[in-house]
């Protein structure tokens, strides 16, 4: 996981300007997936960027999967998704 994770973090952060990048690997509770089988992660991941300002959660989710596109079917299987603006952190 650490390898795909330090990948996740720094296409965020390059691609997104993220604040900060949150992750939890939640692989070994889909253990017999199909997606597990072929070796793709599930992935809880929040993400802190000021370019989330003004963009729904829709066009947020949708930068998240531009900005990891080379990992999404092969290292990544399925994202669980919390996006911020920086003033919307709890």
């Amino acid at each position: 996981m650490a390898d795909v994770a330090e990948r996740i973090v720094a296409a965020l952060k390059t691609r997104l300007n993220a604040e900060s990048v949150e992750i939890a690997d939640e692989s070994a509770g889909h253990a017999g997936h199909a997606g597990a089988m072929r070796g793709g992660g599930h992935y809880r991941v929040t993400v802190v960027s000021g370019e989330f300002a003004g963009k729904s959660r829709v066009e947020r989710h949708r930068m998240v999967y531009e900005a990891l596109e080379s990992e999404m079917g092969a290292a990544i299987h399925a994202l669980a998704l919390r996006t911020l603006a920086p003033d919307e952190r709890a």
